[in-house]
């Protein structure tokens, strides 16, 4: 990876409830390989929820992982209508404060998309509901409607709108809230504030 000049990777995958470990430990297997390799390297992972199972939570959190992203995509009230039937809200909230708590150094990520008929009062409760978990990163982007099989978009969010949006989440305490009708979950992933912040936190925990 050296020689491709990359210094911050991110991983991510389709869920794999077919496996008996949903994929936990290949995660924590690609970390290490890649940390063994180059320990300077920073490596996100952008999991499932894993069902809930802390044992699988704890696997990757404490794979030398540098950024836990698990993303809750929407407000509470539509989770049901936009999310896999499987998914659930607060389990989401659950495993954020999990790979958290399990391994304190991490910066933990998530990401909202906008337009699917939320209203501000339930993103705001949101945005408090992921800093009572201990979230650190949120992302805005405006959803997009990928096939005609898929839920509308109920509103195009001004860029205005998703620039106050940004600002309302670091007047929150989040550490980084980049937000814009573009903007994805794993958006700039290794740009350069997200790689200090990163590097900030590990030497934070190590000096303690």
């Amino acid at each position: 990876m050296g020689g491709w000049g990359l210094d911050y990777v991110v991983l991510t995958s389709v869920d794999r409830d077919d496996l008996e470990d949903q994929g936990s430990g290949h995660f924590r297997k690609v970390v290490q390989a890649i940390k063994r390799e180059n320990p300077d390297m920073l490596v996100e992972a952008l999991t499932p929820d894993f069902q809930g199972n802390n044992n699988m939570i704890d696997a990757v959190a404490t794979s030398g992982l540098d950024v836990y992203a698990h993303n809750i995509e929407t407000v509470e009230r539509l989770t049901s209508r936009v999310r896999d039937r499987r998914a659930n809200y607060r389990q989401t909230l659950a495993v954020l404060e999990r790979a958290k708590e399990t391994e304190r150094r991490l910066i933990t990520k998530t990401s909202i998309m906008l337009g699917l008929g939320e209203e501000d009062d339930e993103i705001l409760q949101t945005m408090k509901d992921l800093r009572n978990s201990g979230v650190d990163v949120v992302t805005f982007g405006q959803y997009l409607k990928p096939s005609p099989r898929h839920l509308p978009v109920k509103k195009y969010v001004t860029p205005e709108k998703f620039d106050a949006w940004g600002e309302t989440a670091l007047g929150m305490g989040f550490l980084y809230a980049p937000s814009g009708p573009l903007v994805r979950s794993s958006y700039k992933a290794g740009e350069f504030f997200l790689k200090a912040l990163v590097k900030e936190r590990a030497k934070e925990i190590g000096g303690e």
